[in-house]
């Protein structure tokens, strides 16, 4: 998926890659690139360039010693770091590092590009159509009550530390989500209106919490997953829910355990995109210590027979990482804002069970019949729920 997600928007921003090369006349520069070649390079169209990769420098025209550039034999700056880009001399550095040995990378562009254009345009629209989306439907269908009114007694829906792991989970998840934005769209809408300084004291504080409340939320992920992955094995019971539109879109209620089809959606889609997001998170953390994409692409061109590059600069790495890191997110945040409002203003009752872990029994019938039925048959023979 990941991999589809790359290549469709590598698309958008490189349409016409397939272009012919049209001959530009260079004379005016004396053989150098023009304009219109940085122009055509900057919009990643087709470029002859061997005016540029077959001139690296020519011994013969070597000035005398005595004079500028003379012990390079005739070969300038610009000529090694030429001949570099297009790999016709093997250098070597004294400065160590993972990605030390890496000269010239001008996938940042590219990088650039996405990261500007449609991770900010389509994450951001997507953000705000969920809002939007929302707000319709709760002017349209209302807040769902519990039929006949509450009961006024009370079961246990979730102890202490189930609350504990959610909230941990949540309140990580929003803080990362808020700081997440300023990091990313900040210069674009934030800028204007703050102003640099203001800006940059925001953007250091945001990129500090970011980075230390993602403990936080992994803790949280592993802690969730733990209790609740046995409630959340998807049976027969969630295609009659939802079928019958879980009581959200239709009348009634449909029979669920204690957690229906649309809560084990949710659960999985938290569980499965929290963890990608975790290790490209990590890998950010990290800088170039956990490469992953070259080996990833290696699996899907296994299984898919397709040609994705496994051999990737750790620039390269690092790019591919901030890009997924960016969609995932924006995945989980649309999720997450859905779920938010079911839990809170959408049903009537829901929020009590991780605000205090109690909710009324007609609610719980109504939306967990299955569960509570179970409980009270514990209960009854004198086990605990």
């Amino acid at each position: 998926m990941g991999a589809a997600i790359l290549a469709m928007a590598t698309l958008l921003v490189t349409p016409a890659w397939a272009q012919e090369t049209p001959a530009v006349d260079r004379t005016a520069t004396g053989g150098a690139q023009t304009l219109e070649d940085i122009l055509r390079r900057q919009e990643r169209l087709e470029l002859n360039d061997s005016f540029r990769s077959e001139n690296l420098g020519d011994v013969s025209n070597a000035a005398p010693i005595t004079a500028p550039l003379g012990v390079e034999g005739g070969v300038s700056d610009s000529d090694v770091w030429r001949a570099i880009r297009y790999n016709k001399i093997e250098p070597t550095t004294q400065v160590r590092g993972p990605a030390a040995g890496v000269l010239i990378q001008d996938g940042g562009i590219l990088w650039y590009k996405l990261r500007e254009g449609p991770v900010i345009t389509y994450g951001g629209s997507a953000i705000l159509g969920i809002i939007a989306l929302l707000a319709v439907f709760y002017f349209v269908r209302g807040r769902i009550k519990i039929d006949g009114g509450p009961a006024g007694t009370t079961i246990q829906r979730f102890k202490a530390i189930e609350r504990f792991g959610h909230w941990l989970l949540a309140g990580s998840f929003i803080a990362l989500g808020l700081t997440g934005l300023i990091t990313l769209m900040g210069r674009s809408f934030l800028i204007p209106v703050l102003g640099p300084e203001v800006f940059a004291t925001l953007a250091a504080g945001s990129k500090w919490l970011h980075n230390n409340i993602a403990w936080a939320f992994m803790l949280g992920l592993i802690m969730t997953f733990v209790m609740w992955v046995a409630h959340n094995i998807p049976n027969k019971l969630d295609w009659q829910w939802l079928k019958a539109g879980g009581g959200i879109l239709g009348k009634g209620h449909p029979s669920a355990k204690k957690f229906n089809a649309g809560q084990k959606i949710v659960f999985w889609t938290v569980m499965i995109m929290g963890f990608s997001v975790s290790l490209s998170g990590l890998s950010l953390l990290f800088p170039f210590q956990l490469p992953m994409f070259a080996d990833t692409f290696a699996v899907i061109n296994s299984i898919l027979g397709t040609s994705l590059p496994t051999r990737l600069a750790p620039h390269e790495e690092m790019q591919l990482a901030n890009i997924w890191h960016s969609v995932v997110a924006f995945i989980m945040m649309v999720a997450i804002i859905a779920h938010i409002y079911i839990g809170s203003v959408g049903m009537e009752g829901a929020f009590d069970a991780m605000g205090n872990g109690q909710v009324d029994v007609e609610w719980a019938r109504q939306h967990h019949d299955l569960w509570v039925a179970e409980v009270e048959s514990k209960q009854g023979k004198g086990g605990s729920s």
